[in-house]
Order: C-alpha cells, then sequence, then structure tokens
C-alpha cells in the first residue's frame, strides 16, 4: 500500500508538472503573438510637416513606444523639415520608414526604390464651406484652392498674376495637383505667379487670413487645423476650386529592409493602427482614421500629373 501511495505521488507531481509547462508554454506563445518578429535592431521613423513641425512631433512621439512594444526593437520618430528630406534620408538608409504623401512616394520610389506597404483611410470631407466630414470611409483626398471670402479672385483665370502659397515641390495637394489642373485650363502658376512656399498646409491657410498671399494650395479642409485659433476661418474664406481626387498618403519603407521585416512592419502598423492610443496619433497628426493595405499601382496617376509638372517647369 505505502508503495502504491509513493507511485500515485510521483505520477501526480509528474503530470502536474507537464500540465505546468504545457500551460506556460502557452501562455508565452500567446504573449509573444502580441509582437511580430523582426530582423533589425531599431527603426528609424520620419514625418513630414503638415502643420507646424513642433507640434507635429509631439503628437507623433507616442508611435516609438506602441511600435516598440510590437516590434520589440527601438523605435525612433523624427520630423523633416519637408517631403524631400525624408525621401534623400531613405535614400541615404538614415531612415527606414517614412510617412510621405503620394508624389512623395512616387519619387522615393523612382530615385531609391522604396516600397509602400499602407495607405491611410479618412473620412471623406463635405463640399459646402463647413470643413464637416461625411460618415463614408474614403482612399483619397482632394486638394483645394483657397481666398478670402471677400476676394476679387471669382475664377481660375482671376488667378494670373496672383500670389500663391504653396507646399514643397513635391506635394501633390499643395502643389502638383492643382498646378497641373490649373495649366491644363490655360494658367501656368510657374510662368504667370508668384510662387511662395511655406512649411505646412496650417501656414497656407494663414497666409490668406492675414492677407500675406491671394491664394493657397492647401489639403481639403486645412482650415479645420487652424478654426480652434481662428474661429472665423470657414466665415473669412472660400474655395475658388477642388482638384479630382489624390491617392491617400503612405507608409513607405526604404529600399534594403527584407520581405519578412517589412511584413513584420507592415503588420506591427495595423495593430498599432487599431488601439486607441494608435489611432489617437494617427488622427491628431493627419487626420488618419486608419490604414489600409496599397499596391504601387495605385499612385499611376500621381506619376501621369508629375510628367505633366515637368513640362509645366
Amino acid at each position: 500500500m505505502k508503495k502504491i501511495i509513493a507511485a500515485l505521488a510521483v505520477l501526480l507531481v509528474v503530470v502536474g508538472g507537464f500540465f505546468a509547462i504545457t500551460s506556460g508554454s502557452k501562455k508565452s506563445d500567446s504573449s509573444s503573438s502580441s509582437s511580430s518578429k523582426i530582423s533589425m535592431k531599431e527603426l528609424n521613423i520620419q514625418f513630414v510637416p503638415s502643420s507646424q513641425a513642433d507640434t507635429i512631433l509631439a503628437k507623433a512621439k507616442p508611435l516609438e513606444k506602441l511600435l516598440s512594444k510590437q516590434l520589440g526593437i527601438p523605435v525612433h520618430v523624427s520630423i523633416s523639415t519637408d517631403y524631400n528630406t525624408v525621401i534623400e534620408a531613405m535614400g541615404s538608409k538614415k531612415v527606414d520608414m517614412g510617412f510621405l504623401p503620394p508624389d512623395g512616394y512616387v519619387a522615393a520610389n523612382k530615385q531609391y526604390g522604396a516600397k509602400v506597404i499602407l495607405q491611410s483611410t479618412r473620412l471623406g470631407m463635405k463640399d459646402d464651406n463647413t470643413g464637416a466630414n461625411t460618415d463614408k470611409l474614403v482612399n483619397n483626398y482632394k486638394s483645394m484652392i483657397l481666398v478670402k471670402a471677400d476676394s476679387p479672385i471669382k475664377s481660375i483665370k482671376d488667378l494670373k498674376g496672383k500670389k500663391i502659397a504653396v507646399q514643397g515641390a513635391t506635394s501633390s495637394a499643395g502643389y502638383i495637383y492643382p498646378a497641373v489642373e490649373l495649366y491644363k485650363k490655360g494658367v501656368n502658376v510657374v510662368k504667370d505667379d508668384t510662387l511662395v512656399q511655406v512649411k505646412g498646409h496650417d501656414q497656407g491657410v494663414m497666409s490668406v487670413l492675414n492677407g500675406d498671399t491671394d491664394a493657397a494650395f492647401v489639403f481639403d479642409d486645412a482650415r479645420n487645423i487652424v478654426k480652434k485659433d481662428q474661429p472665423n476661418v470657414f466665415k473669412d474664406t472660400r474655395v475658388l476650386y477642388y482638384t479630382k481626387g489624390i491617392p491617400n498618403d503612405t507608409i513607405t519603407l526604404r529600399k534594403g529592409i527584407s520581405d519578412s521585416d517589412s511584413k513584420a512592419i507592415k503588420k506591427a502598423m495595423i495593430a498599432v493602427s487599431k488601439t486607441s492610443q494608435g489611432a489617437e496619433v494617427f488622427k491628431d497628426v493627419y487626420s488618419w482614421t486608419g490604414v489600409t493595405d496599397a499596391k504601387d499601382s495605385n499612385f499611376n496617376d500621381v506619376r501621369d500629373y508629375a510628367k505633366v509638372m515637368d513640362k509645366i517647369k
């Protein structure tokens, strides 16, 4: 009887140990499933300023911890001075991932072989001069030409000889799309107008409000960025023109990042976008509602506009 009891006791210890190991293994697998395996030692991310750079940096910084938790490596977020700076930094491998506008992506892809992994989604915008959203998610947005409400500029033709606030040369909404569409309608802004480059679409809006420029090329509706400080911005300005739809902004990786790491980063970014903190970052920085799959062919229209822009220049 003593031998039987002793044998049962040993059996219980062995079985208990087996279940403990199995349970621990499951817990380990469960915890590791929230992180994506990656071979890179660190990930350097750069944003482009759609509004004041210091404000954007503060809003984007939480992404460091959120993404680091997913990937298990240090993540560093910085803000560039303009789109071209990000492209060059990706070309020299100083930046691994860039939040690029569509034309910025096309340039980075052409010059340095950068690859798009995700595009943003946004709520559509109403065209009633209120800056209000629709309830429909869209994968494109428009550029608009903004003027003062009491401006004598009533048509596109009236823009000839005027001073226009624009973004950098690779900005789709802040330069290329409106410039190309005006060119097709008989107004060559490069030849006929004075272009004033400003940093951030909020600065484009402010330049019109302050009377520093006659018009501004900005995304629809950039006035929402400044309405907290300028509550009359919608009353004091009006939209002269809307462009055709522009593919939404991208999350782009530099050339040289392995397919497995690219997949891990993409998976991690999607996971972050579904968290409340991640969703807040995307909303605060660029008014994104989330991210979706992207492919290079989505940007063929952007390439066509770029070709026309080369002719204008």
